[in-house]
């Protein structure tokens, strides 16, 4: 699962050829949540509400380059990485 940026103690994974909707997973400490790339929804585990917000505004900011990443996950293609919250 490569790790497409981190900030803030939060890292985000991209899985290749992951199940639909498009969605990142962020890790902080022992918390991970799935989280759509369009709505910014949960859409499975959770996250403290503070680094949640956090990941949100992040995924609205990158919203753009996360769905150029989807589309090369689907590819098969290298990620590289995005740029984290400032």
């Amino acid at each position: 699962m490569p790790r497409i940026s981190s900030f803030l103690g939060v890292s985000v994974h991209l899985h290749w050829r992951d199940h639909g909707p498009p969605h990142v997973h962020a890790v902080y400490a022992e918390y991970e949540a799935s989280i759509s790339i369009e709505g910014a929804a949960v859409l499975s585990g959770s996250l403290p509400p503070r680094v949640l917000g956090l990941v949100i505004e992040w995924i609205v900011l990158r919203r753009g380059e996360l769905r150029y990443m989807w589309q090369r996950a689907e590819d098969l293609q290298p990620l590289g990485t995005i740029e984290p919250l400032e």
